[in-house]
């Protein structure tokens, strides 16, 4: 038995929202990412509202904004139905399932249907508020905002067989239930990001958050199994006998005195302590080797953060066992809260091992929200499930499955990107947007162009530097992305060279060298280009056309093959000041070619044949082939961005670069 479909209706920015796990066997983790703000939490929060107690109130903001203006207006012709918070969980069963608790939910008798669907439901009572609506002298938006909770239906559970029930005229096909049958169906366990864990000094009664999970789990073991704290128990007793003895002599005067004054015989104090309190009150968690402890509160965050979160773990777990109902949900909200990212990667291994060891012996079903890329790069694909805000509404997307389908005949593709995600960057699926560099020199370039671009941009939030933006080095890969960007729909800038060829056929004589086919050549003489991502990601022609290759080759020279309203830029060189550069290093040469010169000799390395820089060039790409050694790229690099960062130099920014960084600014 399992939870194989959750859908959600007008809660927040869960417009019209479904997560689709499973179909055919439980999912026992659903990893839950996504960028900020895009639904997570309030995923999570929505098993509160409806799950909990009185205290998870539903109020006005919980409605998502499309319905406000409609509210507002309510009255007695409003279709409140349509108004409603809605989450409908769809549940599988399987005959050798115990059918004792989902019986109840089962309407539909045919043995060839095993799906149960549950209707949450948080509507608006339409007839008390229309009516003091009637008496308001205020305005009524303001008094809906402040008091639309109090007529508010909460926790109205039905049970239903088709879809079609949930239309207007067909809801008297909903048989409705009570809370406390799902109750008996399903455990809920959630633990918050909002975790009460500081490394601070103590205040106040110096009890801290590890200490107190203890006592939680103290508290529950000792109530559901109390036979295994006989010796505990037996310890109390005999600190009560010898406390007994201290407390007649220390407290003899004044039992004395009270004795004569109230003429009461038997007065006496004596020792009641109870394990609960004890262990409440004068328990604590230290560290140290014994002789020499140190509190909780001195060791850093990350430290406490997943004690306290294996601690909650540990109850949660004992609620699951204690309890043992057919579906038990856990909920885990960023875990990785403190934590630095080798951490991150443990917890994420052990908390796989710790779920598997409780689904040994509870149905579980557990639910982690992540900003961490450390923590996703150690889970399996097929368990994320990515959110993203679009349109006004919240897509949660199995990324495994819908991006495989899309992979289809590129499982070489598929299966590079899974590993390099897993390896490198899964920080991608956090990315508001992304930067994608080939090469070295673009890597450690790149910084110091994006700052030059920065100083000339007035209004902050322009600045690509106060932007989450992601900058990642894929070689020449990056056309493997291309169907992964689409999928996620990340605005990327790519940054590669336009590489052009020509098409050379060789003379038939034997002692010519010279070997027929594309050829590296200046932009000018070039037919054709070698970059495998500009004709991935601006759709070269069918190779056997090639009056449209010619086309499209004119327009790659021209940069016109592209939308900039599109979420995917190529930038390439084009011509700036008379020359239309190859690759970085030649456009590069020839806008800064006076600096170079300038420090040929003294603080320019990874170059040869320094007598060839001169002023009077202009065949940069020769002049680029000729004094670039063959292994120095690095050094020409490091050495640049070395006379920048000192001061001595300010180089000028290719124009495919500013321009790209322009692009993605925005």
């Amino acid at each position: 038995m399992f939870i194989s479909k959750i859908r959600i209706k007008n809660f927040r920015l869960l417009k019209e929202t479904t997560l689709l796990l499973n179909e055919d066997e439980k999912q026992e983790l659903s990893l839950l990412i996504g960028r900020n703000n895009s639904g997570k939490t309030s995923f999570i929060m929505l098993f509160d509202k409806f799950y909990r107690n009185e205290s998870f109130k539903f109020n006005f903001y919980d409605f998502s904004t499309s319905l406000r203006d409609r509210i507002f207006k309510i009255d007695d012709t409003t279709s409140i139905d349509e108004l409603s918070i809605q989450m409908i969980l769809d549940i599988k069963y399987e005959v050798n399932d115990s059918l004792e608790n989902i019986s109840d939910f089962i309407l539909d008798l045919d043995p060839a249907v095993n799906i149960v669907k549950i209707l949450f439901e948080c509507s608006i009572d339409k007839d008390k508020l229309v009516k003091d609506l009637s008496k308001l002298k205020t305005s009524r938006e303001k008094f809906i905002e402040k008091n639309l909770s109090d007529y508010l239906i909460s926790k109205n559970i039905y049970v239903f067989e088709n879809e079609t029930d949930l239309e207007v005229a067909n809801r008297g096909n909903l048989v409705k239930k009570d809370i406390s049958s799902i109750r008996n169906l399903i455990n809920f366990q959630v633990i918050h990001a909002k975790r009460n864990v500081s490394s601070s000094e103590t205040t106040g009664n110096g009890k801290r958050a590890l200490s107190e999970m203890t006592t939680q789990y103290f508290n529950k073991e000792h109530k559901e199994s109390s036979d295994d704290f006989f010796d505990i128990n037996d310890a109390i007793s005999s600190m009560d006998s010898t406390l007994d003895e201290k407390y007649k002599t220390h407290f003899e005067p004044f039992l004395e005195n009270a004795r004569k004054f109230l003429d009461i015989k038997d007065l006496k104090v004596v020792s009641d302590l109870e394990s609960k309190q004890l262990f409440t009150n004068h328990s604590k968690i230290v560290y140290g080797d014994g002789s020499n402890n140190l509190p909780e509160h001195l060791n850093g965050l990350g430290y406490v953060n997943i004690l306290y979160l294996l601690l909650q773990i540990e109850v949660k777990k004992k609620y699951f066992l204690d309890e043992k109902k057919d579906i038990n949900l856990l909920f885990i909200e960023e875990p990785e809260a403190h934590t630095h990212p080798q951490m991150q990667y443990v917890f994420s291994q052990k908390i796989q091992e710790i779920i598997k060891e409780i689904n040994k012996e509870v149905n579980l079903q557990t639910f982690i929200s992540t900003h961490s890329s450390h923590i996703v790069s150690q889970c399996n694909f097929s368990d994320l499930r990515y959110f993203k805000h679009k349109d006004g509404n919240i897509i949660i997307k199995n990324f495994y499955t819908d991006l495989e389908v899309r992979y289809k005949g590129e499982e070489e593709y598929f299966k590079f990107l899974k590993q390099y995600l897993t390896l490198y960057s899964s920080e991608l699926f956090f990315a508001e947007k992304i930067i994608f560099i080939e090469g070295t020199t673009e890597k450690m370039l790149l910084p110091y162009f994006i700052s030059q671009y920065d100083k000339f941009v007035v209004a902050p939030e322009n600045k690509i530097s106060s932007q989450n933006i992601s900058i990642i080095e894929v070689g020449a890969n990056s056309k493997v992305f291309k169907h992964f960007l689409e999928f996620l729909e990340i605005k990327t800038l790519i940054i590669t060279d336009i590489d052009t060829t020509k098409l050379v056929i060789a003379p038939a004589v034997a002692e010519k060298k010279e070997s027929s086919g594309n050829h590296a050549c200046p932009v000018i003489e070039g037919d054709n280009t070698s970059n495998y991502s500009i004709k991935e990601f601006l759709n070269i022609p069918d190779k056997t056309k090639i009056s449209d290759i010619a086309d499209w080759f004119k327009k790659l020279k021209s940069n016109s093959l592209q939308d900039d309203s599109y979420y995917i830029k190529i930038a390439y060189q084009i011509e700036e000041l008379g020359y239309h550069g190859r690759s970085f290093e030649d456009s590069f040469i020839s806008l800064n070619l006076k600096e170079i010169i300038k420090y040929k000799d003294d603080g320019i390395r990874g170059i040869q044949h320094k007598a060839d820089l001169v002023d009077s060039v202009t065949d940069f790409y020769n002049l680029t082939q000729k004094i670039l050694k063959s292994d120095g790229k690095s050094d020409f690099a490091s050495s640049l961005l070395f006379l920048a960062l000192t001061g001595k130099v300010e180089w000028k920014t290719p124009l495919y670069i500013k321009e790209g960084l322009q692009w993605i600014a925005k």
